[in-house]
């Protein structure tokens, strides 16, 4: 990890929440506390998988306060600040920045579906009317719209743009990136599974749903890819595999959220729409966690 570019893993944060469904934030200091003691790289708060969507944007902002005060400036943090309204994406992120975070996280606009020139346009706006480095995040799953490899190679010559998360499942598309990137532009995996291939095709890392719940392990996999021994990568990724798998097995962060109340970290508390995870899905969590050497038998 260096000032100029993310690699590594870095740990999509959950949000805990109370049995009353306010912020937790002692249980929050604790995690981001014992995530940077196990070895993580940096820190996304406010994503997907930290339930932005059910934010106020003074709960987004303490959010993000709580983590760069628990941080300490060991580790960035990466805001999620992501809108469907570029006004409003500029303006949280400039929240953002006045907290302290040291990057962006920006989806593609959801729901809106524009054409590529439109995210160009999206993000380079933000870029304008800001000033922290960001990271692109494609994640066509949840937006409903692709950002394409020759749209993202262009954001790239925007210094910038520090970044991208790519989440589409595209290993043409992701590769395609990889050939042609500026060499200070960090590609980063959006999905746990296609960490290994992707850093064996050059890939710096991934922004990791599973290392909510086992941190070191996925900055040991990171680790090991990024020195070439992946023989170790390769063990670490089939030690973690059913774990990548039953993390998936509802909706995210379902599975994070179960694995992190199994471990007894936080509340296992969600907010609507969101809801546990089905009990019938415990029993291959618990099992997944066992077998990443994350829970006791």
């Amino acid at each position: 990890m260096t000032a100029a570019r993310l690699t590594g893993c870095g740990t999509a944060l959950i949000t805990p929440f109370t049995d009353a469904g306010a912020i937790d934030e002692s249980a929050l200091r604790d995690l981001v506390e014992w995530q940077i003691a196990e070895g993580i790289h940096f820190l996304v708060p406010c994503g997907s998988t930290g339930e932005a969507a059910t934010m106020t944007v003074d709960e987004h902002r303490r959010v993000v306060q709580i983590v760069v005060e628990q941080t300490r400036g060991r580790v960035p943090v990466v805001a999620g600040a992501a809108s469907n309204d570029t006004q409003k994406a500029i303006a949280l992120s400039k929240a953002m920045e006045a907290v302290g975070a040291t990057h962006l996280l920006h989806a593609s606009p959801m729901y809106n579906k524009p054409p590529q020139r439109g995210i160009i346009a999206h993000f380079e706006a933000i870029a304008r009317e800001t000033s922290l480095p960001i990271v692109i995040y494609n994640v066509p799953g949840r937006t409903g719209s692709n950002i394409e490899a020759k749209t993202t190679l262009a954001l790239a010559q925007n210094p910038r743009m520090a970044a991208v998360k790519e989440a589409s499942g595209n290993l043409a598309q992701i590769t395609d990136i990889l050939a042609a990137r500026p060499a200070s532009f960090s590609v980063l995996s959006g999905d746990d599974e296609m960490t290994l291939a992707l850093m064996a095709a050059g890939a710096d890392g991934i922004i990791s749903v599973v290392s909510n719940a086992t941190p070191r392990l996925m900055a040991q996999l990171t680790e090991r890819a990024a020195a070439g021994d992946f023989a170790a990568a390769r063990a670490l990724h089939f030690q973690l595999l059913p774990w990548m798998r039953a993390a998936f097995v509802e909706s995210n962060p379902l599975g994070a959220k179960a694995a992190l109340a199994m471990m007894g970290r936080i509340r296992n508390v969600l907010r609507l729409p969101l809801v546990p995870l089905d009990p019938r899905h415990e029993a291959a969590v618990r099992a997944a966690l066992r077998h990443a050497g994350a829970l006791a038998e």
